[in-house]
């Protein structure tokens, strides 16, 4: 039961962060949903006992690829200024009601998950060994692919940056 309540929460949440990465026009604010989804798919793996890809998810894609798309996000800038007037009212207290109620979830859920007996933990599913097999083995030239096409995004988006700051300092 505990399993499914968190598959849903979860679930909700990774949905809702991809949907706000595609439509928010706001480039921030669409990073932070493709983080969101990312924290998500995170607690997924630890859910299935993946314990280790979930702490390379967190720490590799949800740190250093958004740190980059961030700094590619504020290099390229945004042009319109952001409006500070607060259009939902109730938004910070029913964000930290949420947020109480959600950690009264966790500690209540989290209390009947956790393993106290040694006879009662199972074989891991996968070690850092069996996985760097399969990681440079079976699965390099996908890595090394997804790797390039990061690169080549990163590169392309500061290209057209510098390109869109020269086309308007030739332009006044």
């Amino acid at each position: 039961m505990a399993e499914l309540v968190i598959f849903v929460l979860f679930g909700v949440i990774a949905i809702a962060g991809a949907l706000t990465m595609v439509l928010h026009p706001n480039p921030v604010y669409g990073a932070l949903g493709l983080m969101a989804t990312m924290l998500s798919i995170a607690v997924f793996y630890v859910v299935n006992s993946g314990h280790f890809i979930a702490a390379v998810q967190v720490v590799v894609y949800a740190g250093a690829v958004m740190t980059l798309f961030l700094f590619v996000i504020m290099m390229i800038g945004v042009d319109r200024a952001e409006s500070l007037e607060e259009r939902l009212p109730l938004q910070r207290q029913l964000a930290i009601g949420l947020g109480v109620v959600f950690l009264i979830l966790i500690g209540l859920i989290g209390g009947n998950a956790w393993i106290t007996a040694p006879e009662a933990a199972a074989a891991p599913n996968g070690t850092v060994e069996n996985i760097a097999d399969l990681l440079f083995t079976d699965w390099l030239l996908p890595f090394e692919v997804t790797t390039l096409l990061l690169i080549i995004a990163s590169v392309g988006a500061v290209a057209l940056a510098q390109f869109d700051a020269r086309r308007r300092g030739g332009e006044e």
